[in-house]
């Protein structure tokens, strides 16, 4: 590398008053020298780099400079486009604020909720269970905008677009699932922590269920709650910073900020009253865009019966519903409906409604939003493959399908509520998962084990702690974008699910059920998740199947091999079936 003096030198065999005094010289990788007028004007400065120059008309551009890496390259195209096309340009910059302004007022909309919620938030009932005054509409859409993440808007979509309708077995089961849940569980469960001294989490429910002195179960059922929901939350980190990269062009760590730092404000002062009314607001966003998308796009394909003609064009197999599928595939796609039973953040929101009566609204209502949602999000897959077709574009990665669709389709506002739309279903789960795990870190593990007189107003400050706790360890796991979070959750569905399932419907339904039955169960489901998942048989069933199985079993012998439940626990269970059957 030449030195300050050695370019003056070489500089003055072009211009031999040339004083060094007047130059800088600016190292920007070995292109093109370029000789250029400072601001202050009289002086020249000689850099080495690429220079895009243009026709006063924007007719044409060129490039001085030899293959420029990816970094300039990058810049040139910019510049080219600057250049060239002044108008559209600064029509795209217009676009791009509108954009970000529609996700602006859907952020501080959440904040502004989390406030709400903060001034009617006095007590730890309050803060974790929301006093139990849900109406049925937002315990409906609360519920289903935490089960969904981005799954519906991204994951779905982008299956579909792949495989066709043979993707659909996976949202029959799911929907299935999710009815006999709200059909079966949610009433009873309803009632049941109530009956069982007011219990307002899953392991204190446990606890009170079956008279368990010794803590055993609370604990254990706790320790698993803390531990797999702050992978799952960090999860939903990670989704976070991937789609404000993918969708904004931000760092990562940018967008992981953004999401984190809104989803920890309103969850951490708003409690549960603040993540059931953010999940709401939620849920009619993902509703209303998911019917929005697929709408507009079978008017821009030619109607129903042409969009289906240029899908069987592109793929016969496309609309074929059992392609690629076989009877023990189905059922394991059948069987993810079968994780619903056991998960923690999404069975809470059946014990904050305010009354059981009102439980057959929120049914209908959740169910609804449910097929609505899903269907819309098949549909913009499905129609999704006509439009790109007959617009001849190639969409490389399926999962965009719903994002592209909103931005070639929409108005930049319509596009920004669209992405908002996908960071709602992004933050209901995160929020949901947050509170939960403060929830068990709070009322299951710090009040059991170590402040069992705290008061109400010291737990509802250490829950609020809990939540910048778990917060700040699911950053930590979330910092480096990686798969590996996200191959552990894998788990989590399936774990809950086949754990916890199994435990909380025959907790509801048997008299004879024990403690030790509850446990081994547990046990059972989740290992038999967990050695099934990583064995060769994982790629002929889903873990759910035999992981639920093995559940049921050990609940059933170890329940009958032990000493059956004393009387206060049975009376107990007696009088829940009166309260149900009233």
């Amino acid at each position: 590398m030449l030195n300050m003096c050695e370019y003056i030198r070489l500089l003055r065999e072009f211009i031999p008053h040339a004083k060094s005094e007047d130059w800088d010289v600016i190292i920007a990788g070995q292109r093109v020298q370029v000789i250029k007028d400072t601001e202050a004007g009289g002086k020249g400065t000689l850099q080495f780099g690429t220079e895009v120059v243009a026709a006063h008309d924007g007719s044409v551009a060129a490039l001085l400079g030899a293959s420029p890496g990816a970094l300039t390259a990058v810049h040139v195209m910019l510049e080219v486009i600057e250049k060239c096309f002044p108008n559209e340009m600064k029509q795209k910059e217009g676009e791009i604020v509108l954009v970000i302004a529609s996700v602006v007022v859907y952020m501080v909309g959440m904040l502004l909720i989390g406030y709400w919620a903060y001034k009617r938030t006095s007590n730890l009932s309050d803060y974790m269970l929301g006093g139990r005054t849900l109406g049925p509409a937002v315990t409906a859409l609360s519920a289903g905008a935490s089960d969904m993440s981005g799954w519906l808007l991204l994951g779905l979509p982008g299956a579909m677009y792949a495989q066709g309708l043979s993707a659909s077995w996976i949202v029959i089961g799911l929907a299935l699932g999710a009815y006999a849940n709200w059909l079966y569980v949610a009433p009873r469960l309803r009632v049941y922590t109530e009956v069982a001294n007011d219990s307002i989490t899953i392991p204190a429910f446990l606890e009170n269920r079956f008279g368990d002195t010794s803590k055993l179960l609370r604990l254990v059922s706790g320790f698993v709650i803390m531990i797999f929901l702050t992978f799952y939350v960090s999860s939903g980190f990670v989704s976070g910073g991937v789609m404000f990269k993918n969708s904004f062009g931000t760092d990562y760590h940018t967008g992981l900020w953004i999401v984190a730092s809104v989803v920890i404000a309103y969850t951490l002062f708003g409690g549960f009253l603040a993540v059931s009314w953010t999940d709401f607001v939620q849920g009619l966003i993902m509703f209303i865009a998911l019917i929005l998308v697929p709408v507009v796009t079978l008017m821009h394909t030619g109607g129903f019966t042409e969009t289906t003609a240029t899908i069987r064009d592109t793929d016969p197999n496309l609309l074929d519903l059992f392609k690629g599928t076989s009877v023990v595939g189905i059922i394991s796609l059948f069987a993810w409906g079968l994780g619903y039973f056991g998960q923690p953040h999404i069975i809470v929101r059946f014990m904050a409604i305010s009354s059981v009566k009102e439980m057959k609204q929120a049914r209908r209502i959740g169910m609804g939003w449910m097929i609505f949602s899903t269907v819309g999000a098949m549909l913009t897959g499905l129609f999704g493959i006509a439009y790109f077709k007959q617009a001849g574009m190639t969409l490389e990665d399926p999962e965009t399908v719903f994002i592209k669709l909103g931005e070639i389709l929409f108005h930049p506002l319509i596009t920004g509520f669209l992405l908002a739309a996908i960071l709602a279903a992004i933050m209901s789960t995160i929020s949901s998962q947050l509170l939960v795990t403060s929830s068990s870190l709070t009322e299951d593990l710090y009040k059991v084990l170590f402040r069992r007189s705290a008061s109400d107003k010291e737990l509802v400050f250490f829950g609020r702690l809990s939540v910048l706790l778990v917060s700040v360890v699911a950053l930590i796991l979330a910092y480096e974008q990686n798969n590996t979070i996200l191959n552990l959750v894998g788990y989590a569905w399936a774990g809950f699910g086949a754990s916890f399932g199994p435990v909380i419907i025959l907790s509801l339904c048997w008299r004879r059920m024990t403690k030790w039955g509850a446990l081994a169960g547990m046990i059972a489901g989740a290992t038999t998740v967990i050695v099934w998942a990583n064995s060769s048989y994982a790629s002929v069933m889903y873990e759910m199947v035999p992981g639920f199985i093995a559940s049921l079993i050990a609940i059933v012998i170890v329940s009958v091999l032990t000493a059956a439940p004393d009387k206060q626990v049975t009376e107990q269970f007696d009088t829940f079936k009166r309260t149900i059957s009233s």
